[in-house]
Formats: structure tokens, C-alpha cells, sequence
């Protein structure tokens, strides 16, 4: 049998009751969200002779007939206009072993490709050398959200190895430990 509870035994300690009525702050949300794990990747693209490759953490499966996916980008991100023009896209999900890669590919202005070792798909997209996973994936459909957009894609092939995942928590990366 459940036993209801009642509201004050819900609030966590040190927090501070939130109207539902109200907007939460932006840094709150952000704090708050950190509290979710999840895995780490790459989404990357070549367009117009140009890599292009964006850090994300937004990423999840949608669908599996078709088999489809969704991550979400900055609105006006160049990998993101990259991909609304080039519609293909890859998605490479990081291993422990790769912990270096995800501030390369958040920096803006310097060359995130240059020194990691890359693969090419037969559609010619960046596929990171020693990645958790990578799937290949053609845009279905962008949708506007906020100040981001969320690029829903098609699967069109995928491929993994065996490691331990990356893994991004409280905004920092670090390893997942399996149970018992």
C-alpha cells in the first residue's frame, strides 16, 4: 500500500519552497538539472570541405520503427547550421577513455578536430576514432524550443564498443560503476 506524503516531507533540505506558478531562474534550472547523469557525445558533420562537431549531453532515443534519436544545440550554433544545411549528422557517445574531448568540442573559435583521431562514414561524416558508440543519422525534422534547437534524426546505421561510458554529473565528467 502507498503511503501518501505529505508536502513538507517531499522538500529536500536547505530548499526553499518553488510557486508553480512561478519561472525558475536560469542558473537554478541549470543547477538542478545537473543533478540528472547522463552520458556524454559528439555530434559532428562536414559541410562545404569543413568539420564541424558540438559537445552534448541532450541526447535520447525516440523512436525504434523508425529508429530515431533528438539531441538539442544552441540556437545559431555553427555545427548546428551545419547540419540544418548539410542534413546528415553523426553522433559519437564518449568513453571514459575520451574525457578530454568534450571541452575541445565546446570551445568556440579554435579547430576541435585538430589532433583526434577520426574515421569517415561512406557519407563522408567525422566519426571519432575509439568512441563508446556512433550512429549515423539523417534529419527528420528541426523544431524551435527556447533558445535551442531540437534536431530529431533518422538512424541510418550504428556501430559500439566495449568501455565504460563518460559521463556528466554536476558539471563534471567522470565514470560509471556498475552495481554489485
Amino acid at each position: 500500500m502507498n503511503t501518501p506524503l505529505s508536502s513538507s516531507s517531499m522538500q529536500p533540505q536547505g530548499s526553499q519552497a518553488t510557486s508553480l506558478h512561478g519561472t525558475i531562474d536560469p542558473n537554478r534550472f541549470r543547477s538542478v538539472m545537473g543533478s540528472f547523469a547522463t552520458g556524454v557525445a559528439v555530434i559532428t558533420t562536414e559541410w562545404n570541405s569543413e568539420l564541424f562537431g558540438a559537445t552534448v549531453n541532450s541526447l535520447t532515443s525516440v523512436s525504434l520503427e523508425p529508429c530515431m534519436l533528438l539531441f538539442c544545440v544552441s540556437d545559431g550554433s555553427t555545427t548546428g547550421v551545419a547540419i540544418r544545411n548539410r542534413r546528415l549528422f553523426s553522433v559519437n557517445v564518449l568513453g571514459q577513455h575520451q574525457s578530454a574531448l568534450p571541452a575541445r568540442f565546446t570551445k568556440a573559435g579554435n579547430n576541435r578536430f585538430a589532433d583526434v583521431a577520426i574515421d569517415f562514414s561512406v557519407d563522408g561524416l567525422p566519426l571519432l576514432r575509439g568512441a563508446a558508440a556512433q550512429l549515423c543519422c539523417r534529419v527528420a525534422t528541426i523544431h524551435k524550443a527556447g533558445d535551442h534547437d531540437i534536431i530529431l534524426g533518422e538512424v541510418l546505421s550504428g556501430e559500439d564498443i566495449t568501455c565504460s561510458p563518460l559521463v556528466f554529473h554536476k558539471g563534471t565528467y567522470g565514470s560509471f560503476q556498475r552495481a554489485g
